[in-house]
C-alpha cells in the first residue's frame, strides 16, 4: 500500500505564522493556508449536524435460527462454548458471513436511501445465511446493525433519516453463526463526496491495516496502536481513545482490549490463536465526545466527520489472518 500522497488537510501541529506553509507552496503560513485552516477546525454549527430520526420496532428474528444467551434478556453471559477442535473453522464461517452482509449493505447505500431500511437489508442477509443479529437487543440495542453518519462515531441507530449525497456513513456488521460472532465493518461514501471526506476515509483503513501489518505473537498489543496512531498524525487526524478493539469468539466483546492508540501500559502478550478486532476510529477535528439521550449514539464533540473500519482477526505463527475479507 502507498502511504507516500501529499496529505490535503493540515497536519495535527501547524506552522507558526511566519513559518512556511505545511503545504510545501514556500509562502510564509499566515499567507497561505493560515485562514482556510481555522476555518475547517471551526466546529461544525448546530443546523449542519445529523439529526435524529424515527426508530422503527424491533425486527423479529424466525424461531430457528440459534440465538446468542443475550437474545431474550439483553443481558450476555458467559456464552455457549463449542467444540475447540472446530473453533477456528467455525470463526471463519462467522467472519465470511458477516463480510458478505457488509459488502451487500454498502453496495444498497445511496441518497434517499434511509439507514432503517439499510437495517432491514441486513437483517434479512444475516436470516437468510443462519445466523443472528449479535447487535440486536445486545444491552437492549434496538436493531440488527449500527449505522453511523458523518460525525457519529460509533453505535449509531438506523432510523428514518434519509442519507444525503455527500455523507459518510459506517456500517458495522456482527452476525452469530455457529456459535460464534463475526465482527466488522466500512466507512462508505454516499454519492459523491468531498476530498477531505475521501482522504478521511482512505487513511483510515489504511490505519487499520498498518496496525493489522504490526501483529506478531509474542509483541506486545500496543504495536496495534503505535503503527495507527503514528500513521494518523501525518494527517492530522484524531485517533478515539474512548473506544477500542476487543477479544471476540463465543462472546460478543471478550478480553483483550485493542487500543488504537499508542498506551505504553498495554503490555499483554499478542499469542498466537488469538481473535480480535481491530477497529480504528480517526476523526477530523476533536477526539472528545458526546452522548446522544438514545443511550448509545457517539459524536463528534465539534460535529467535524469521523471514520472507522474494522476486521476481525485470528493470530498466526506469522502474523494475522483477516477473517472478515472477502478475497476476490
Amino acid at each position: 500500500m502507498s502511504t507516500s500522497i501529499t496529505p490535503v488537510l493540515p497536519p495535527a501541529k501547524l506552522p507558526g505564522p511566519n513559518e512556511p506553509c505545511w503545504c510545501g507552496s514556500g509562502t510564509k503560513y499566515k499567507k497561505c493556508h493560515r485562514g482556510e485552516d481555522s476555518q475547517a477546525r471551526a466546529p461544525v454549527p448546530a443546523s449542519r449536524r445529523v439529526k435524529q430520526g424515527v426508530v422503527s420496532p424491533r425486527r423479529p428474528v424466525p424461531p430457528h435460527i440459534p440465538r446468542p444467551d443475550y437474545a431474550e434478556t439483553g443481558r450476555p453471559g458467559p456464552g455457549v462454548k463449542g467444540d475447540p477442535a472446530t473453533r477456528l473453522e467455525r470463526m471463519r464461517r462467522a467472519c465470511r458471513a458477516a463480510a458478505e452482509v457488509l459488502q451487500v449493505t454498502g453496495a444498497a447505500l445511496r441518497p434517499g436511501v434511509t439507514t432503517d431500511a439499510i437495517d432491514a437489508i441486513a437483517h434479512e442477509e444475516y436470516i437468510r445465511r443462519g445466523g443472528y443479529p449479535s447487535t440486536l437487543n445486545y444491552h437492549g440495542f434496538p436493531k440488527s446493525l449500527c449505522t453511523s453518519v458523518n460525525e457519529v462515531i460509533l453505535h449509531g441507530i438506523p432510523d428514518s433519516r434519509p442519507l444525503e449525497d455527500g455523507d459518510i456513513v459506517n456500517l458495522d456488521i456482527t452476525i452469530y453463526l455457529d456459535g460464534m460472532h463475526g465482527d466488522c465493518s466500512a466507512t462508505f461514501p454516499v454519492g459523491k463526496i468531498d476530498s477531505a471526506s475521501e482522504q478521511l476515509l482512505r487513511v483510515t483503513r489504511e490505519c487499520m491495516m498498518l496496525g493489522i501489518e504490526a501483529i506478531r505473537p509474542g509483541l506486545p498489543i500496543n504495536v496495534i496502536g503505535r503503527a495507527i496512531e503514528a500513521h494518523a498524525s501525518r494527517y492530522g487526524y484524531g485517533v478515539v481513545r474512548s473506544y477500542c478493539g476487543h477479544g471476540i469468539g463465543e462472546v460478543f466483546h471478550l478480553e483483550p482490549q485493542v487500543c488504537h492508540y499508542f498506551d505504553p501500559r498495554a503490555t499483554d502478550i499478542i499469542e498466537e490463536g488469538m481473535f480480535f478486532t481491530v477497529e480504528p476510529m480517526l476523526t477530523m477535528g476533536s477526539i472528545q465526545h458526546q452522548d446522544w439521550d438514545d443511550d448509545w449514539t457517539v459524536v463528534t464533540a465539534d460535529g467535524r466527520r469521523s471514520a472507522q473500519f474494522e476486521h476481525t482477526i485470528h493470530v498466526t505463527r506469522d502474523g494475522a489472518e483477516i477473517l472478515t475479507r472477502l478475497e476476490g
